[in-house]
């Protein structure tokens, strides 16, 4: 699935909410076909790789992941367990995600088109160094532009139908305040400013994290999709713009956002226990 990962939501409880009130209309999804879901989309594979986000716990602290030394690599493969957060992706949307909705996402999932997108977005996914798809990435554009391709703007469109560029904002600064309210609980560091100062200092940043936002969100589809067609692409795009598909990704967005504070607020609890040290 086509998730923007960065290193750092609507408030997902209200978008939830939402998503209950459908829920009471229809039944909702067994859980095996939840499972089926999860792989199918690919979605499984987003998950897992919330953990490749961790390291922006201690930058946001003033600290690298490499003062904690190995102690950091085992916090974080407890903190950020894979099957920990399948099972807290499950839990919601066996709640969330009505029968409907499923069968659409997964029929298209499952088609050729549609396997072979998983297949290169779960590769996109897990990659560890972020650099690399953002350097291929520019090169990419860079390219396209030179030659007047009309690519750039399809995959700008695929960017915009896959989730909006205002929600993602806003769940990156929730992820943020989530994470530093924690830290600051846990005696880890002062905050000098309550939760509204400190959502307000957020907003004084707002474009220029818009502005790196759609730039990388760019520069990662150029890198991931470079094997397919402009016509793939563009029926990807009307793929995603139907609405019953823009409701099952405004789910998986929020899902994915409230299990990576979640984690980063646990993170907080254990950073408290450790100490910054240098492996001998």
């Amino acid at each position: 699935m086509l998730l923007i990962r960065q290193a750092l939501m609507i408030p997902v409880a209200a978008l939830l909410v939402g998503f209950g009130a459908c829920v009471a209309q229809a039944e909702g999804p067994a859980r095996p076909e939840v499972e089926a879901f999860l792989e199918v989309t690919g979605f499984d594979v987003a998950l897992e790789s919330i953990r490749l986000s961790a390291d922006a716990a201690p930058q946001m602290l003033g600290m690298q992941a490499e003062d904690f030394g190995s102690e950091w690599k085992r916090l974080v493969a407890e903190v950020f367990d894979t099957t920990l957060m399948h099972d807290m992706a499950i839990g919601i949307l066996d709640k969330a995600l009505t029968e409907p909705l499923l069968t659409h996402a997964a029929d298209f999932y499952a088609s050729d088109l549609g396997q072979r997108l998983v297949v290169a977005e779960n590769s996109s996914h897990m990659i560890e160094e972020d650099g690399l798809k953002s350097e291929s990435g520019s090169q990419i554009i860079e390219g396209l532009n030179g030659i007047g391709s009309p690519r750039v703007a399809i995959l700008s469109r695929l960017n915009n139908a896959s989730g909006s560029e205002e929600s993602t904002l806003r769940s990156i600064q929730e992820v943020q305040i989530r994470f530093l309210m924690a830290a600051a609980g846990a005696g880890l560091i002062e905050l000098q400013m309550d939760k509204p100062v400190l959502r307000e200092a957020m907003r004084a940043q707002e474009e220029e994290l818009r502005t790196g936002l759609r730039q990388s969100a760019l520069e990662g589809a150029a890198y991931t999709y470079q094997a397919f067609s402009d016509t793939e692409m563009t029926e990807y795009a009307a793929a995603l713009e139907h609405p019953d598909m823009k409701q099952v990704y405004a789910l998986m967005n929020a899902v994915q956002y409230e299990i990576m504070a979640d984690r980063f607020e646990a993170v907080a609890a254990r950073l408290r226990m450790m100490q910054p040290s240098q492996d001998l």
